[in-house]
C-alpha cells in the first residue's frame, strides 16, 4: 500500500513526535536516543522505507531525517477557514534553506509601517506559517497601518540544530529590516509573537543581545534582531533544558521530555552531554538568563491550570514556565504583562490587559 506525501507526513510525523515526547528511561536518555527501540521498532514495522540503509534497524537519525522528508513534499493545507486576507507577497526566500521561507501582508500607509512577525508553533518539529492565516490579528494590523510576516523555519533534524532553528527566526527579521525600503517598513518597529515553540522563539529574540554583525559580507546579517515587544502564549521557559529539573521535577522530566534534554537536541554526541559546548550551546538558549533590563516588553499567557502531570503536552506548556518567565522579568526590571490564571497572575487595571493592548502600545499604534 502507498501513502500520499501528505499521508505520511501526517501518520509517520505524528507517530514519531507521539515516540519522541512520550518518555524514555534515563539509561536511554543518557545514551542519546530520542526515544526507545520498542518505539522506534515500532515505527519501523509501520513505514519500512524510513530505514535508510536498509539494515533492519531504525535509528532516531534516520526516524527524523524521514519525516523531514515527507514534510518537504507535504501539500500546503489549513484546515480551518482562514480569516486573514492573502500576503501580499508569499513564500519569499530570506535565507539558503528551503524552509527559509516567509508571507508577507503589506499594510496601505504613507509612512513607513511596523511589522509584526508570527512565528508558528509545533515543538519546531510540525506545523507552519499557514497558521497565521487564522489569526484575527492579522486584519488588525493591516487596519491599523501595521505590516504582518509570518515564517516558517528548519524543523529539528539531523544536522539541524536547536541553536540553528533559532537562528533561522532571527535571520527573518534581519530579512525584513533588510527590506525596509522596498516593502516600505520602519525597521525600528518590529515586534513578534507566537504559540509553543513560537513564544519561545519570541522571547529568545526579545532576549537575546542584538546579533547584528556589522562587517558580515551578507548585508542581511548587518541588521538588527532586537524587537520592540514580543508575545508568548503558552511557552516555555527556557531552551536550557538542563534547568527543566528545577522548574518541573526530575521525575516529570523522565516521563514526559521526549527529546527535549538530549545533546542530541543541540546537534552533540551523547559523550559531549556535559561537555563546555554544551554549557555554551545551552546558555545561549536560555531566555531566563538572557533576560536584562533593556530588554523590551513582554506579554505571557499560560492558561493551562497547576495540576500533576499526566501528559507531555501539560509538561511542556505547565503554567509553571509562565510563572518563571514572569518572575524573572519582574526580577531584572523587563515589562511583563502577563495572565496566568494558575497562580493568579493577571494584567494590571491601569495598564494594557491583552497581547493586542501591549503590542500597539510599543508599537506606537492607535
Amino acid at each position: 500500500m502507498t501513502h500520499s506525501p501528505g499521508a505520511i507526513f501526517q501518520k509517520f510525523s505524528l507517530a514519531l513526535v507521539f515516540a519522541l515526547v512520550a518518555g524514555a528511561p534515563l539509561a536511554t536518555r543518557a545514551q542519546g536516543q530520542l526515544a526507545t527501540p520498542e518505539q522506534l521498532a515500532a515505527l519501523l514495522k509501520r513505514y519500512p522505507d524510513a530505514d535508510a540503509n536498509q539494515d533492519g534497524v531504525l535509528t532516531a537519525e534516520e526516524a527524523l531525517a524521514y519525516a523531514a522528508k515527507a514534510r518537504a513534499q507535504r501539500p500546503a493545507s489549513n484546515s480551518r477557514a482562514a480569516v486573514a486576507p492573502a500576503p501580499t507577497l508569499a513564500d519569499v526566500s530570506y535565507g539558503p534553506f528551503p524552509r527559509n521561507v516567509l508571507d508577507f501582508w503589506r499594510a496601505a500607509a504613507e509612512t513607513p509601517t511596523p511589522v509584526v512577525v508570527y512565528i508558528h508553533g509545533g515543538g519546531f518539529l510540525t506545523d507552519d506559517k499557514s497558521r497565521a492565516r487564522n489569526e484575527r490579528l492579522v486584519q488588525q494590523c493591516l487596519d491599523a497601518g501595521v505590516s504582518f510576516a509570518a515564517i516558517n523555519y528548519r524543523y529539528l533534524a539531523p544536522g539541524t540544530p536547536l541553536q540553528d532553528v533559532l537562528h533561522d527566526c532571527a535571520r527573518a527579521v534581519q530579512f525584513i529590516r533588510a527590506k525596509a525600503a522596498e516593502w516600505h517598513v520602519d525597521k525600528t518597529r518590529l515586534a513578534s509573537y507566537g504559540v509553543s515553540a513560537g513564544a519561545g522563539a519570541s522571547l529568545w529574540l526579545a532576549f537575546h543581545d542584538d546579533m547584528a554583525d556589522p562587517k558580515s559580507a551578507d548585508p542581511v546579517l548587518r541588521e538588527s534582531t532586537r524587537l520592540v515587544c514580543a508575545g508568548a502564549i503558552s511557552p516555555q521557559a527556557t531552551y536550557n533544558w538542563s534547568r527543566w529539573p528545577d522548574l518541573l521535577g526530575e521525575e516529570n522530566l523522565r516521563r514526559f521530555a521526549g527529546p527535549y534534554n538530549f545533546a542530541l537536541l543541540y546537534g552533540l554526541a551523547a559523550s559531549e552531554e556535559h561537555s563546555a559546548l554544551a554549557g555554551k550551546i545551552a546558555a545561549d538558549c536560555d531566555m531566563l538568563a538572557l533576560a536584562s533590563q533593556d530588554d523590551p516588553p513582554v506579554f505571557i499567557s499560560s492558561s493551562l491550570p497547576d495540576l500533576s502531570l499526566t501528559n507531555s503536552n501539560q509538561f511542556l506548556h505547565h503554567p509553571k514556565h509562565g510563572k518563571a518567565l514572569y518572575d524573572r522579568c519582574r526580577e531584572v526590571g523587563v515589562k511583563v504583562v502577563a495572565s496566568i490564571p494558575a497562580f493568579a497572575i493577571a494584567p494590571e487595571k491601569d495598564g494594557p490587559a491583552t497581547w493586542h493592548d501591549l503590542l500597539f502600545q510599543a508599537l506606537k499604534v492607535q
